[in-house]
């Protein structure tokens, strides 16, 4: 019985809390839509993207944790970014901020006493200055070139004191920045790609251009080939079947064992292929993503992929193996 309780009263705080934070969430919403902190967040992007330098994002204590995060998510999305601690920015680090920089300062209070050397160092050396804070009195707020005031919002925190609507409201505000950086630069999959390599979500970025097989790998034969032709070629070849193409080598149809089976009881085996291949075979481009391919496979229940130009000429061929050895599953 008192696991129970606890178990309700235990629930009932984490509903709580997510009540707490969605409600902050819904003001930083509705704040983002006026025009004062609407237009402050155009500013900030504008100012970004014109940027030829880094991001410098800097923050203290919890804010400290957020801005690092903020930099680790544009420097993966295309925005050239870093994370500098005050405190060792006060102790020799300030020389990492640059001339060509921007500064992203992360406060709630706006009074950190650690932020100081950093808001005088940009002042000093005419580097734009973003704050992102609660507070537009505040002594942050009044040295940046540009304020993102967040609304003021009721701690999750019982004694509304640790923070953590506060932290939501300044990771959201990041998030905000970094994908809409993502649209101002127009940084796409491939782009993404790069700066992920490695691990599940590198697999499942790769193109089929850079698994499938290519060149004498690829079989194939000409439409006006025979059935036994095909079936050789199908059968020194590991893919289990053949594409057949015409004369420019556009693709027009694929010879697999299931036709073969279908054909090889009650036909001549040299008859022409075009009468016993299956037409309008399942394709796609090199470019295409092999999460998207092996959801193609999936959906046609077929094992195969042929990947092709524009104009259909044949220029590869990807097995569902192949896929699933560069782990994107």
């Amino acid at each position: 019985m008192a696991s129970q309780v606890f178990s309700t009263r235990s629930s009932a705080s984490a509903l709580k809390t997510l009540d707490i934070e969605m409600r902050a969430l819904s003001r930083l919403r509705d704040a983002i839509r006026s025009p004062q902190l609407g237009m402050a967040v155009e500013a900030a992007i504008q100012a970004i993207v014109e940027t030829p330098g880094r991001v410098i994002v800097t923050g203290m204590g919890k804010s400290g944790h957020i801005a690092s995060k903020i930099a680790a998510t544009m420097r993966s999305t295309g925005t050239s970014a870093l994370y500098l601690h005050p405190g060792e920015a006060s102790h020799g680090d300030l020389g990492i901020i640059t001339p060509e920089d921007i500064v992203l300062a992360i406060t709630w209070s706006g009074e950190t006493l650690e932020l100081g050397d950093i808001l005088h160092y940009c002042r000093q050396r005419g580097i734009k200055l973003i704050v992102a804070t609660a507070r537009a009195e505040s002594t942050a707020a009044q040295a940046a070139d540009i304020c993102l005031v967040m609304p003021q919002v009721r701690e999750a925190c019982p004694n509304e004191l640790a923070p953590t609507s506060s932290t939501t409201l300044q990771l959201v505000l990041g998030d905000v920045l970094s994908v809409a950086l993502i649209e101002a630069r127009g940084f796409t999959s491939s782009d993404f790609r790069m700066f992920h390599p490695g691990g599940r979500l590198g697999a499942q970025l790769l193109e089929v251009g850079q698994i499938m097989g290519t060149g004498e790998a690829v079989p194939r034969v000409h439409s006006h080939a025979s059935v036994k032709s095909a079936t050789i070629e199908m059968s020194l070849k590991r893919y289990g079947c053949t594409a057949v193409v015409d004369q420019a080598g556009v693709l027009v149809g694929a010879f697999t064992d299931g036709d073969l089976r279908r054909c090889i009881a009650v036909h001549d085996l040299n008859d022409t292929i075009g009468l016993h291949m299956s037409p309008r075979p399942v394709t796609a481009s090199a470019q295409t993503l092999a999460s998207e391919a092996l959801r193609l496979l999936n959906e046609n229940a077929v094992s195969v992929l042929f990947v092709v130009e524009d104009g259909g000429k044949l220029t590869g061929i990807v097995h569902m193996h192949d896929i699933v050895r560069a782990g994107v599953v």
